[in-house]
């Protein structure tokens, strides 16, 4: 089936932020748009708040005047259910409760035509509850837009166990008409997003609990190393910590207790004591008028590096080798298992295993981790643990060659895979588990994590990049070292690495 017809009536319930983002969405691509909210006068209101954002556009020469009016002629506001009867496609954006919203369906189907299309945006609630005791739950369908709706270019296509297979492709073309970025997923806790996003907000407030550095230093190393937009404490102050810690709590009841979604108790805390984040100005960090933004841990070094030694091949660190190299430090390269020797410090890219134990069981002396990097080439920070016998002169050779090739360098406490490597790896594992239980393509997945929440990279590309074998052994000293269900590795990685095959085809 083709895409809705830019003449299709499109009705929207729901005139809030998300609501009305949608209703802009629609209209802007030629649709006449009705929107209802139950709150007297607040559909107006919603509409002339659009109105005011396009002339916005219109003040920055991305919008044509004549355009803007338009959009807002297509723009209807109704009072009413009743007048929503001959609408095609109606999306309601009401609020996260399923009694509610299978009410407004019951209402909805007893108004509308048999073909009417009946989608709902919700975030986290299963579209087969939604349309179970319809007459026609053949004609309900998950149509998840991201805040901003205008701007962001996601939208999850999810199918309940009733939807009709043709009504997910007229609204995946529909989507793509609209300029937006559809992927098809099932109706399973979380969808794609909502699911595999919970490693990045989980690991950050696992090493912040467990000591690891404060919220700015690993913030920054996220940003900074692991080409994320916002690190996660950040972000979950924007997002605000009741909603985020609501998302992660329903995933986690969804999936009957599985610890690898398990809730923080540090989130919880700033939940009960009401720090909300930005909203209500202070979360992790203060937002009130004049406070100081906390800046990231570094380390400094006033030696001089002349010369390092590779040994072996360093896998991804190899993108590190011109780098040093174009900063003056003679690079020698002979064979050997892969390390970096500078003066009497061993550098290796961690692998999982905790800096001391990797030294006693690999028999290597003042051993300094790296953290993983998207692109060592262009990064502005790294971080580094090491081991308990790793002399200070060491530490400050291995920093020093660091800094001189000009990388900011944050200690952490020696935990098992460090900050992004471990971040990556969850993210990897959850899209793997996701894409071996049919929840998406591989392709899906990766887009809806880059479209929707700005990854750098797709976490399934980002695992081939890094190699299944390694991601699957950095999965796998994760779970030994902490002895947790959370960290188990997918099977689809395990049989991906037997078979030497690939994530993506």
């Amino acid at each position: 089936m083709a895409a809705l017809p830019s003449n299709a009536q499109v009705a929207v319930i729901g005139a809030g932020a998300m609501g009305a983002g949608i209703a802009q969405v629609a209209a802007q691509a030629g649709h006449p748009v009705m929107l209802y909210d139950n709150r007297p006068g607040a559909a107006s209101q919603a509409v002339q708040g659009i109105d005011r954002q396009l002339g916005r556009l219109v003040e920055k020469d991305r919008l044509d005047a004549s355009a803007r009016e338009a959009i807002t002629a297509r723009l209807q506001p109704v009072e009413t259910l009743d007048a929503l009867g001959e609408a095609h496609l109606v999306i309601e954006a009401i609020v996260e409760n399923l009694q509610v919203k299978q009410d407004l369906l019951r209402q909805l189907e007893a108004l509308c035509t048999v073909d009417c299309i009946l989608a709902s945006n919700t975030s986290s609630l299963s579209i087969t509850s939604l349309a179970a005791g319809l007459c026609r739950p053949q004609r309900v369908i998950g149509m998840h837009f991201f805040n901003p709706a205008p701007l962001m270019a996601l939208v999850e296509i999810v199918s309940g166990l009733a939807t009709d297979p043709a009504l997910a492709a007229t609204l995946y073309d529909t989507a793509k008409a609209w300029g937006k970025q559809p992927v098809h997923t099932r109706s399973t806790p979380g969808f794609i997003v909502n699911r595999v996003a919970r490693p990045f907000y989980a690991e950050s407030l696992r090493l912040l609990q467990e000591g690891a550095a404060d919220c700015a230093s690993l913030d920054a190393l996220l940003r900074e190393a692991g080409g994320f937009r916002m690190g996660a404490f950040e972000l979950t102050d924007l997002i605000g910590h009741d909603v985020n810690y609501a998302v992660t709590c329903s995933v986690f009841d969804a999936f009957h207790g599985d610890f690898r979604f398990q809730p923080s108790l540090v989130q919880k805390e700033l939940v009960d004591a009401g720090r909300l984040g930005r909203k209500s100005g202070q979360g992790f960090y203060d937002y009130a008028a004049g406070a100081e933004r906390p800046q990231a841990a570094e380390l400094h070094s006033q030696a001089r590096v002349e010369r390092c030694v590779v040994e072996g091949q360093p896998g991804p660190l190899h993108a590190l080798l011109p780098r040093l190299r174009a900063s003056g430090i003679g690079v020698t390269e002979r064979a050997g298992s892969g390390l970096l020797r500078v003066g009497d410090a061993t550098l290796a890219l961690s692998d999982g295993r905790l800096a001391s134990q990797r030294a006693q069981e690999d028999g290597l002396r003042n051993l300094v981790l790296l953290d993983l990097a998207l692109d060592y080439a262009s990064a502005s920070r790294i971080a580094i643990s090491w081991s308990a016998d790793t002399t200070a002169q060491a530490r400050d050779q291995a920093v020093a060659l660091l800094r001189q090739a000009g990388l900011q360098v944050t200690a952490v406490a020696d935990l098992p895979g460090l900050v992004v490597l471990r971040t990556v790896a969850c993210l990897a594992n959850e899209a793997a588990d996701a894409m071996l239980q049919g929840v998406g393509t591989p392709g899906d997945i990766d887009l809806a994590m880059c479209a929707g929440v700005n990854y750098p990279q797709g976490p399934l590309a980002w695992a081939e990049q890094l190699g299944v074998g390694y991601t699957l052994k950095v999965l796998e000293h994760l779970q030994h070292s902490y002895g947790e269900t959370r960290y188990r590795p997918s099977l689809l990685l395990r049989r991906i690495h037997a078979e030497g095959g690939r994530l993506h085809g």
